[in-house]
């Protein structure tokens, strides 16, 4: 029942019928510390409309962003909970580097933990969010270029093998 209803969901916001509202859910969520990709939608919406490529790429952006805040927002409440992880390799390189190590905030499995992180140890909230936002600009632009030079043979016959 609740797989089907996620699928359903799934289904509704990588429409590329839905455009650029989609992208910003799906790229919030995606930036959460939920596993969810947003590449696809963005990569859809493109395929779709290639007038809106710098759109869905900046839209795409600010919602993984706006989600990465909200892990920052996450760890800077979770203070009591991360305690026993303070002397751990990842907090005492985040110390390092402060907030430059958001630049690998794009990074799947360890980019939302990371402005997490980042939140908890209280870094500076705005240079932190520029970095996030830098490299998920970064992202967004080499994933959606690459897929672009994809023939659309190779689409056709990946949406054939998975219906």
């Amino acid at each position: 029942m609740i797989e089907s209803a996620v699928i359903w969901l799934l289904k509704l916001v990588a429409a590329p019928a839905v455009g650029l509202s989609s992208i910003f859910i799906v790229s919030f969520i995606s930036a959460t510390l939920l596993p969810l990709g947003s590449e696809p939608a963005v990569f859809a919406v493109v395929k779709a409309n290639p007038d809106l490529f710098w759109s869905a790429i900046l839209v795409g952006t600010l919602g993984n962003t706006l989600g990465g805040a909200f892990d920052y927002f996450l760890g800077y409440r979770a203070k009591v909970a991360f305690a026993k992880e303070r002397k751990t390799r990842w907090f005492l390189w985040l110390e390092r580097y402060g907030p430059k190590t958001m630049l690998l905030s794009w990074v799947p499995g360890i980019g939302d933990p990371l402005c997490t992180m980042a939140g908890w140890l209280h870094m500076p909230f705005w240079p932190s969010v520029g970095y996030m936002a830098v490299g998920k600009f970064a992202r967004y632009v080499s994933m959606t270029c690459l897929l672009l030079y994809v023939p659309d043979g190779v689409w056709k016959k990946l949406g054939e093998l998975i219906s």
